[in-house]
């Protein structure tokens, strides 16, 4: 296929849709002369324009949308035409009745394909390589599965700036707030590293009281940042310090080296698809069995090995 027109329909949270670039940057790749459009969460799927992945992006949480899952749904004509405008579409959609495909087959004579809306955490695959597999439809067999931003290069500074997110979308998933009052200064103490606090609405006041702790003059916050804007700031840093998040794998897509605080989730599925990240994985998947002075450690040999 020299040209035409591809759509990946891709949902899920910031976590999920990284895991999925590897699949735009092997369509990219394999299919130069295409043109490619995701349908997808804006504020996400944006990413993928800024690393100039696609050419477009369109809501997937549109209502006329809604049609689409239904039986006998009223389908939207101006989506219809849309849709009859691709020539490939693989979906990422959770569909267990196949109500969406079905609906798109009346409305368009694309090749439509059936991706998963989640890993299966029984394969022992990570998750960017089982959400390629549906590219083999496509005889596309050896794409990279590791997830890549391309991002201008950040202006050179004399400053080195640790990233830190010291959040997720799950308390399980966290180290506890008065550790990382302990850590961060120790950090700020035993080195010269500049601080960029990341989060969202998830940490609530946590950024605001942890940066108490630093130095006004070497802590930043960035807090509920547009996704591209903050790739923009990680990619200016010198390596990122976090929990099993989105924020961990968008760290890792922009190049940063780090090091992740992992819990209770199956690593070889879900860990940053990354050879510069490391995991200190708590005992028992339980991050409250992960103590001080171990992480510490940790974080203090692999500072200084950098």
């Amino acid at each position: 296929m020299s040209t035409g027109r591809i759509l990946i329909i891709r949902g899920g949270a910031v976590g999920d849709f990284i895991l999925t670039l590897p699949a735009f940057a092997a369509l990219k790749r394999q299919f130069p002369g295409v043109s490619l459009d995701v349908l997808g969460y804006p504020h996400i799927a944006c990413l993928a324009s800024t690393g100039g992945l696609v050419e477009a992006v369109k809501p997937v949480d549109a209502r006329p949308l809604a049609g689409f899952f239904a039986r006998k749904g009223e389908l939207n004509p101006e989506l219809a035409s849309y849709f009859a405008g691709f020539h490939v579409i693989f979906t990422y959609l959770f569909d267990p009745d196949e109500l969406f495909r079905t609906n798109l087959a009346k409305v368009t004579k694309a090749q439509v394909i059936q991706a998963p809306h989640r890993p299966n955490e029984s394969q022992p695959l990570h998750a960017t390589e089982q959400l390629l597999q549906p590219l083999e439809r496509l005889a596309i067999f050896d794409a990279d599965p590791q997830p890549r931003l391309e991002l201008p290069a950040p202006v050179s500074t004399a400053t080195r700036t640790l990233a830190v997110h010291p959040g997720s979308g799950g308390e399980r998933k966290n180290w506890s707030e008065a550790n990382w009052a302990a850590l961060l200064p120790q950090l700020a103490a035993t080195t010269d590293l500049n601080f960029l606090l990341v989060g969202g609405e998830a940490e609530g006041d946590r950024l605001q009281r942890l940066a108490a702790t630093l130095p006004p003059s070497r802590v930043s916050i960035a807090r509920s940042l547009p996704l591209p804007e903050l790739a923009l700031r990680l990619r200016g840093c010198t390596a990122f310090l976090g929990h099993d998040s989105g924020i961990s794998h968008l760290a890792a897509a922009v190049g940063l080296p780090g090091i992740v605080l992992w819990g209770p989730s199956n690593a070889t599925v879900w860990r940053p698809k990354s050879d510069r990240f490391e995991l200190l994985t708590a005992p028992g998947g339980d991050l409250a069995c992960l103590g001080f002075a171990e992480v510490w450690s940790y974080v203090e040999t692999w500072l200084n090995r950098r």
